[in-house]
């Protein structure tokens, strides 16, 4: 499998090159990166050449043209990348209509079975306060995470009444219809992603903790498998975990 790699002078991008240099039937056919390091493609419309999948892990500001570039030449597309607007998303979710694209706020399969379980935790405990708090490294530029607002979604698709409160001050009582998220940046941490439920009786709490930033790269290598020979659509990490 040729896949070109957006985003491939980043820390993930480095880590996703040596990922798929790891496995015996892929290779980085082409990089890409508007600094053009080590003889990568300026942006992804540069390179004209053979391939059959693209992987992101550049930034959220490209993700038109990533898209457009995609539909264009029919590529499946692996989206790595978070922190896109709501207008950003509208542009996956156009190009989903003619490729297969694969979407997910967190590349960890393990950050998939945290979210498919506080689902089903925030179904059972209707009544229940929910509170996420996520931890990053000083160096992330956006807050809340994907993989927080990840996990939100997961659980506002069983409590779908709820609306989220980003980083509570002030004087703010803790209102029942609200999922409180709430951002930690400082050293060098990899990711850190906690849900809580509380009742009056009981709290639950389910944690994952990321050691190393290469989970993400060996998540983006099995969801460029999963999604190769797929039909046009949006797909997440419950298609893959379900697949």
């Amino acid at each position: 499998m040729d896949i070109i790699v957006t985003g491939i002078d980043g820390a993930m991008g480095q880590l996703l090159a040596k990922a798929i240099a790891s496995q015996d039937d892929m290779q980085v056919i082409a990089g890409v990166t508007p600094t053009g390091a080590d003889g990568a493609y300026l942006k992804p419309s540069d390179y004209t050449g053979p391939a059959d999948m693209v992987i992101d892990f550049s930034h959220h500001l490209g993700t038109k043209p990533l898209m457009d570039y995609c539909v264009e030449r029919s590529l499946p597309v692996v989206v790595c990348t978070t922190g896109q607007t709501d207008e950003e998303m509208e542009y996956i979710a156009e190009a989903a209509k003619s490729i297969p694209v694969f979407k997910s706020g967190n590349m960890s399969v393990g950050v998939a079975i945290v979210a498919k379980v506080a689902k089903e935790i925030a179904a059972k405990f209707g009544d229940c306060d929910i509170e996420i708090v996520e931890t990053h490294h000083n160096r992330k530029v956006d807050a809340p995470s994907g993989t927080a607002l990840m996990l939100a979604d997961a659980v506002r698709e069983a409590r779908p009444e709820l609306h989220y409160n980003l980083g509570r001050s002030g004087d703010c009582k803790r209102q029942p219809d609200e999922i409180g998220i709430n951002s930690v940046r400082m050293g060098n941490i990899v990711g850190i992603h906690e849900v809580m439920f509380g009742t009056n009786t009981q709290t639950i709490s389910i944690k994952h903790q990321a050691h190393d930033r290469a989970l993400f790269a060996d998540g983006a290598v099995a969801a460029a498998r999963f999604l190769a020979g797929k039909p046009a659509g949006l797909y997440n990490m419950d298609d893959l975990l379900a697949d």
